[in-house]
């Protein structure tokens, strides 16, 4: 058997909290957090470290300067290894949007994409970058709207494939509730227009498969429909009957275990897992569009909420939450997302 790999946890934006929650997750969770290393800037954790040490009153968590990947198993532990995969970023401000942030945030991930798909890590995890940043930033990073484009474009050139051929899902996943979006970040009125029978089967099919390895099993998949009622028979909206259904029966010809349309309203509450329910009916519902399925999840709590990306040939997840330039700097972030983050992805990886 193949020992681990590594697991690279990339940096985010450096005016963010990113940095600031990495800092913590190594001081929280040294065990869990053996085996993985920052794809960053040394300066910059160690700033971060430095912060949240003085916030709290203790001696600052030392910061490892990697010389290569390699080096990763023999890093000592209560220190944060950071392997510097970019040219060395100037300290900057906290909380506000710089070019340089995002410049060096895109950088990084580009690096651990590469260094997963070459099979040097095992996965990846992503602090969080600030779009605009991005954006300022300039080429080739401003085409992006944010990781999972990028991340997309970087497996699409690496499989010698156009981007659409590389089709990819966002799940949200607590240890409660997993959701898998048709459609993420686009206006409502062009949400409804994206469900089709094609963009609701390719869903299907995503979710099925990258289920099937975490758990082992084919999942018990429950499909949301568009309209209050899921339609109700046609009454409040065809789209059930038009796209929705019949993308299920299409995934079902296929192995898939899918079943729906299902209320809205009521079909999230069947896939919850609780100490009172722990075998919920479902494992997984899919959800029409962004706000449909996020809302859920996130009441449940967004400190515990991860950001898994299906259909790549990688393992990547994020934690559920921004840059938070309002606290950035402060010794205020909370780690837990990341720390879950961090958790699922070594659990997809032994999967």
């Amino acid at each position: 058997m193949q020992a681990p790999r590594p697991i690279a946890i990339t940096m985010g934006d450096a005016a963010g909290i990113g940095p600031e929650i990495i800092a913590k997750a190594y001081q929280q969770e040294p065990l869990l957090m053996s085996g993985t290393f920052v794809a960053g800037d040394v300066q910059t954790m160690r700033r971060a470290c430095a912060m949240v040490a003085r916030t709290q009153g203790r001696i600052a968590l030392p910061v490892a300067a990697l010389g290569g990947i390699d080096d990763v198993a023999a890093t000592p532990a209560h220190c944060v290894p950071v392997l510097q995969v970019a040219p060395v970023l100037a300290d900057l401000a906290w909380g506000q949007v710089n070019a340089l942030a995002g410049a060096f945030a895109g950088r990084c991930l580009f690096w651990a994409a590469n260094a997963a798909l070459r099979g040097e890590i095992d996965a990846l995890v992503t602090a969080p970058i600030h779009k605009e940043a991005l954006h300022l930033a300039g080429a080739p990073f401003d085409r992006y709207p944010g990781h999972t484009e990028m991340l997309q474009s970087a497996a699409a050139e690496y499989l010698h494939k156009a981007v659409e051929e590389v089709p990819v899902r966002m799940m949200l996943a607590n240890d409660e509730l997993r959701v898998v979006l048709v459609s993420i970040h686009v206006a409502l009125r062009q949400a409804i227009d994206a469900v089709t029978k094609e963009s609701v089967f390719e869903t299907l099919m995503i979710t099925h498969a990258a289920l099937s390895r975490s758990l082992g099993r084919v999942p018990r998949i429950a499909v949301a429909g568009l309209n209050p009622h899921a339609g109700e028979g046609g009454l409040f909206g065809h789209e059930e009957l038009q796209w929705i259904a019949p993308a299920i029966a299409q995934a079902r010809a296929r192995g898939c275990q899918a079943s729906g349309p299902f209320a809205p309203d009521t079909v999230f509450m069947r896939a919850r897992r609780q100490a009172s329910n722990p075998d919920a009916e479902f494992d997984a519902v899919v959800a029409m569009y962004h706000d449909q399925g996020l809302i859920p999840v996130k009441y449940l709590g967004v400190e515990k909420g991860v950001n898994v990306t299906l259909g790549l040939p990688l393992v990547r997840t994020s934690p559920d939450h921004g840059t938070a330039f309002d606290i950035a700097g402060l010794g205020k972030a909370d780690p837990a997302s990341l720390i879950e983050a961090v958790r699922v992805a070594k659990s997809m990886v032994i999967s």
